[in-house]
């Protein structure tokens, strides 16, 4: 049994097709094909059943599959040894996190740690959703509530604060707001109802908030519309020292607090090159958030 053929069959399982095992792999579908069909004559059995809606593992696909992750593990730590001797960092680790923390926390934080580790290349990949990390959509994920399910580690990072917010542009203009009654009327900003993928992030719900006049998936959408003079809207406090005129709002009856957790695939704990990347940017993500808020 080679490697390489067990390499194309994890991916398949993650991808659950050919094509996006190529994709992943820099490979043809068609020989990715081939090195199934090959694996599958060596073994004796079927690993996939093949449908319209994808390849699924069989019951023999699923009995290979915690040897064959095996087998990526010690390959895996094969590499760190080696690479692991000048003390430092390489390779590529991909990281997965909600477009807050990815805009306003990770681009200085990870650019420090590829600074102490130049041989390092670091992907933060910004999506308004939960990762799959068992399919290996990233070596590990920044989430706003710890997950219940899967083979995974749940780490602490930090707490947060988040205020109602609004730049003084539209504050000039608009009624006053002394007290929650006087939201009333004001143009809100925030997520679109049906697309909030976590529940923490409901934010104007908790508030008893039922209209929002500008919506978007994106916090980075909804913060530009906020410093643009569109409305209120909650902002994180780590976020306001980077738009000069926004200022909070009713701060004393509004506020807010999320934390942030890592989660990791089990399997990856084993291997030292992330745990070493964990470390660096969990502490790093905490000095920036009390950094930050501190300005705030």
């Amino acid at each position: 049994m080679h490697w390489d053929d067990l390499k194309i069959f994890l991916a398949v399982a993650r991808e659950e097709s050919l094509s996006g095992a190529g994709k992943r792999l820099k490979l043809d579908p068609a020989t990715a094909g081939r090195r199934i069909a090959r694996l599958e004559e060596e073994l004796g059995a079927t690993l996939f059943a093949k449908s319209p809606q994808g390849y699924a593992p069989t019951e023999a696909g699923q009995r290979l599959l915690p040897h064959a992750e095996l087998a990526e593990q010690a390959m895996l730590s094969a590499e760190e040894d080696i690479r692991g001797q000048s003390g430092q960092l390489s390779g590529q680790i991909r990281l997965g996190a909600p477009d807050g923390v990815a805009n306003f926390l990770l681009p200085q934080v990870c650019s420090a740690i590829v600074e102490r580790n130049p041989d390092l290349d670091v992907q933060i990949v910004a999506l308004p959703r939960l990762f799959n990390l068992s399919r290996r959509e990233a070596d590990m994920a920044i989430t706003v509530s710890p997950p219940t399910a899967g083979r995974l580690t749940v780490q602490k990072v930090s707490d947060y604060r988040l205020h109602l917010a609004a730049s003084q542009r539209y504050l000039d203009r608009a009624p006053p707001i002394e007290r929650t009654a006087d939201l009333r009327g004001h143009r809100m900003i925030g997520y679109i109802p049906d697309m909030i993928f976590d529940k923490e992030l409901d934010y104007l719900g908790e508030l008893g908030i039922d209209r929002v006049s500008l919506a978007s998936n994106s916090v980075a959408v909804q913060f530009n519309w906020i410093r643009q003079g569109g409305g209120l809207g909650i902002v994180h406090d780590f976020a306001l020292p980077s738009a000069e005129g926004v200022r909070k709002v009713l701060e004393g009856a509004i506020s807010l607090t999320r934390t942030f957790y890592l989660v990791r695939h089990v399997d990856d704990t084993r291997l030292e090159r992330m745990n070493r990347f964990a470390t660096a940017l969990t502490d790093g993500l905490r000095r920036e958030i009390a950094r930050l808020e501190g300005v705030a």
